[in-house]
């Protein structure tokens, strides 16, 4: 898909299509991520900063009760 920049008052604006928006679960209010590697620019919705602590918080309760059988699968 081609697309090209728009004028936004001084600024560049790229309009992104719903259906990308619908399944990256992109709206106004989502945060994004710019980066580039020197050629690419990369869009990407920032990461809830509570999500890695929701993760490791889940990793300990499951050691917790499964440690002993999950190390046992593991030999």
């Amino acid at each position: 898909m081609g697309k090209r920049l728009t004028r936004h008052g001084n600024s560049m604006a790229l309009v992104i299509d719903r259906p990308i928006l619908d399944l990256l679960k992109i709206d106004e209010k989502t945060e994004l991520e710019l980066f580039t590697d020197g050629s690419c620019l990369v869009v990407v919705p920032q990461k809830d900063p509570t999500r890695d602590a929701r993760i490791a918080s889940a990793l300990e309760t499951v050691n917790r009760r499964h440690g002993k059988v999950l190390k046992k699968l593991a030999e």
